[in-house]
């Protein structure tokens, strides 16, 4: 989605996740057809550059890039970067099935008004062709995404000051959703048509991304996330923000921490998730979903699956989008599984090289 706005996709692309907290970059390369981790990084952002997935100091942001870049030792120069769906409309319209490319281009110029609620000199648009449209046989279905550009332009500001050129902007849950064509319904052991919901949960935001059949038929965001934990350790510990997420990290908190802070946090988590479950089952045809993975850095806390599937009667995995991948020799295999379930945006973002 918004792919277009940045000239040809055909490029060598690292995918950089900027989340409220970090800066996430990924590597992908293929031998044979196997895909390769050719290197990846985090880098930590410093408090408030970014809020709710909204950039705030691009400078800091673009300095972070530029550190992250350094650390990854990656040679590439284009990226691919994602905007939060809640910054994105979407709309699925149908046009005549004879129409080209450049033909539906000009169509969509000229009716996006309709569709879209700001002055259209404000946004920034772009479109893909879904295929034949169930409701009319000789039309095709083409969903219109649209993002205000200064969702665009604060990304492509951040990431020219960290060296790097945007070369597509894609949107979070679709970049999701790509990671899913390459785990293969056999990870989980589904069936193909399975409804799987997709939890991410990070430091601020979680969304959720339901999918069925490798397509994503629903995304919500609600105000959730680790910074709660840090925050909780900051206030009980007497620590700085950043000595409390350091400790989250790496231990060495008190004794009482586990039961007194951790396991009330993760009831917390198993709360969000319940909630978000009921919003989808209440506004879709479906009451169950067949399997929930988890991603995100809270999906990284000991034991959240297994207490998810205890009280929520719903099997529950950790996102690994690097299992059946190879690694480059620059990789540490360790880190990459600790932060695995933290990938899967630039992961997916990574991906748009082989489109």
């Amino acid at each position: 989605m918004l792919a277009q706005l940045f000239g040809s996709r055909k490029l060598p692309l690292i995918g950089l996740d900027i989340s409220s907290t970090s800066v996430k970059l990924l590597e992908l390369g293929k031998v044979g057809s196997r895909y390769r981790v050719e290197c990846f990084a985090v880098e930590p952002l410093p408090p408030e550059a970014v809020i709710e997935r909204d950039i705030k100091d691009v400078e800091a942001v673009g300095e972070a890039i530029k550190r992250c870049v350094r650390r990854s030792g990656t040679s590439c120069k284009h990226a691919a970067v994602a905007v939060a769906g809640s910054a994105v409309i979407t709309k699925v319209i149908q046009l005549d099935s004879g129409f080209s490319e450049a033909e539906i281009e000009t169509q969509i110029e000229v009716e996006a008004d309709q569709y879209i609620p700001y002055p259209l000199e404000e946004v920034s648009l772009d479109f893909e062709i879904l295929g034949e449209s169930e409701k009319a046989p000789d039309k095709v279905d083409v969903l219109l995404a649209a993002s205000r550009s200064e969702n665009i332009e604060s990304r492509v500001d951040a990431l020219e000051i960290g060296g790097l050129t945007a070369r597509v902007v894609d949107i979070e849950a679709y970049s999701m959703e790509r990671v899913f064509d390459i785990l293969g319904s056999q990870i989980f052991g589904q069936e193909e048509d399975s409804v799987i919901a997709v939890l991410d949960i990070g430091s601020t935001m979680t969304s959720l991304s339901v999918m069925q059949n490798s397509r994503t038929i629903y995304t919500r965001e609600q105000v959730f996330g680790g910074a709660q934990l840090t925050e909780e350790i900051q206030r009980r510990y007497g620590l700085s923000y950043e000595e409390a997420g350091m400790a989250k990290k790496q231990g060495g908190l008190p004794d009482d921490y586990l039961q007194e802070v951790l396991e009330p946090f993760k009831e917390g988590i198993v709360q969000q998730v319940s909630r978000a479950l009921q919003f989808f089952y209440s506004s879709s045809q479906y009451g169950e979903v067949d399997h929930l993975v988890l991603a995100g850095g809270c999906a990284g806390i000991e034991g959240i699956d297994e207490m998810i599937e205890e009280r929520l009667g719903t099997t529950a995995s950790i996102a690994n989008p690097f299992t059946d991948m190879s690694l480059s020799s620059r990789v540490n295999a360790q880190a990459l599984s600790t932060d695995a379930a933290a990938l899967m945006i630039s992961c997916g973002l990574a991906l748009r090289s082989f489109d």
